[in-house]
This record gives structure tokens, C-alpha cells and sequence, in this order.
């Protein structure tokens, strides 16, 4: 575990950049909002939520999970069980609490006025996979070491879920092509491009379905799993009825949103 900002980055830069690629060479969508602004918008969040999350929390999560196994800490800990299924119970568990994490913070108004900003992007795109306000980086933060806490998750399956749950975002959120017969297939197990296309949805019905980052299973087991947006990928529309100018999401506005009006 020595390396392991080393193998976040290295995968983060990795995931980013053949993502950023291939949205060049087969995009889903034509963008509708300046490029420009978006990137510079949304990669500005991104390091001050990186930036913020070492402050607060220096030794991250898997300096967290290596502090729970080395006091036995956690219901994992606690029970005679394998390694490699530990690791596995972790990543799936770990996940589950990301997917109820991502209705909770829809369903409470207060959470909501922080998650709205990572909403309020007038396209989606591989940056749109890390744009999240500060805050709610924090708060999710907090969520996920109580998780470790309570789990004794083995610090390898932290740094798993890590590198896939970042990902998976930057997967989800890309605006690249897949063809519809792959597609189905993918979602079978994976949350793809296309299906959390319709998590951005202006329409309500939509936005408020397909909560999943990584995996596809727990929108449909419970329910809350959207197939295709009503108007179409091409012709649907992406972010917040009420957001709609672009001057109002510098990275300045993005920061102050949550403070600002209903």
C-alpha cells in the first residue's frame, strides 16, 4: 500500500486521457455548451476537491482501511472468513453504500443543494465524472471511512474500489459511442455511458433513476433502473430546467451555488 497514490494517479491520468481520446474519435453526442469552459470548470473543482480531501483526510481511505485491520477492527475482522472473500464482500458492500449515498443525496434538500452543482453541467463528459462540489467530496468521505469502520474492509479492497468506483465515473459520464447490441450487453453488469445519460436528464422521473456508478445491479434491484430517456440520447436534454446560462457556471459560481438561491 506504499504506492498507492501513485497507482490512483497513474489510473485517474490513464482512465482520463483514452476517455478524452475516444470521445474525439466516436462521440455519442454533439455537444451543446462551450468545451472550453466546461473543462476548465470542471477539472478547477476537481483539484479543489483533491486538494480539500488531503487537507482533511491525510492518510485517505486506505490509510483509514490500514489502520482498521491492524486493530481488528469491523465486523470483517471479527469472523473467520477468507482473505480474497473479504476483499470481495468489501468492493461489492463498499459500492452498495455508494449507489444509497448517490438516492440520499436527492432525497434530502439540504444534501441535494450540494450534489444539484455535479447536475447543473449543460453536457457530459469524461470531466463530468469527477465534478462534485467540495462538500459533498467530504461528506462522501465521511460516508465511505464509516463504511471501512464498520466493514473491517482489507486496505486492498479500499484501494480496489477506489481506482474502479473512479473509473467507472469518468466511464459513465464519457460521451462516447457504443453500439446499442453492446450496450445491453455491458449493462448487464456495468453502468454504461448510455445508461446514466438518463441520470442527467432535465425531465425529473429521469434524473431522480440509474443512481449507480459502477455496477448496474442495485438500480435494478431496487428498483429505480431507466432504460432510455424519453426524447432520445441525441434530442434529450442534460442538467437543471432552472440552470441553463453558462455564465453562471464558472468555477467561481460552482462553489457558491449551494448558497444560493432554492
Amino acid at each position: 500500500m506504499t504506492n498507492e497514490a501513485t497507482i490512483r494517479l497513474g489510473f485517474f491520468f490513464g482512465v482520463f486521457i483514452l476517455f478524452a481520446v475516444l470521445e474525439m474519435i466516436i462521440p455519442r453526442r454533439a455537444l451543446r455548451a462551450s468545451k472550453g469552459g466546461r473543462w476548465t470548470a470542471n477539472i478547477g473543482i476537481t483539484m479543489v476537491d483533491t486538494a480539500l480531501v488531503r487537507l482533511i483526510f491525510s492518510s485517505g481511505a486506505v490509510g483509514v482501511a490500514i489502520f482498521v485491520s491492524g486493530r481488528n477492527l469491523g465486523i470483517l475482522n471479527m469472523i473467520e472468513i477468507p482473505y480474497w472473500a473479504a476483499v470481495v464482500i468489501s468492493v461489492v458492500v463498499l459500492d452498495l453504500v455508494i449507489y444509497l449515498q448517490h438516492v440520499m443525496f436527492h432525497t434530502i434538500p439540504l444534501l441535494w443543494r450540494l450534489h444539484r452543482m455535479h447536475h447543473t453541467d449543460l453536457d457530459i463528459d469524461v470531466t463530468s465524472g469527477t465534478r462534485f462540489h467540495p462538500l459533498e467530496i467530504v461528506l462522501s468521505m465521511g460516508i465511505k471511512i464509516g463504511a471501512i469502520f464498520f466493514l473491517g474492509a482489507p486496505p486492498l479492497s479500499v484501494l480496489i474500489f477506489e481506482v474502479v468506483l473512479n473509473a467507472a465515473s469518468m466511464f459513465n459520464h464519457s460521451n462516447i459511442y457504443i453500439p446499442i447490441e453492446l450496450d445491453r450487453i455491458l449493462r448487464l453488469l456495468v453502468v454504461t455511458p448510455d445508461m446514466h445519460r438518463v441520470h442527467h436528464s432535465v425531465i425529473i422521473k429521469e434524473f431522480n433513476s440509474n443512481f449507480g456508478f459502477s455496477v448496474s445491479w442495485w438500480d435494478r434491484l431496487l428498483g429505480t433502473y431507466r432504460p432510455q430517456p424519453k426524447m432520445g440520447h441525441n434530442d434529450m436534454k442534460i442538467g437543471l430546467a432552472m440552470i441553463r446560462d453558462e455564465r453562471k457556471l464558472s468555477l467561481f459560481h460552482l462553489l457558491v451555488q449551494p448558497f444560493g438561491r432554492k
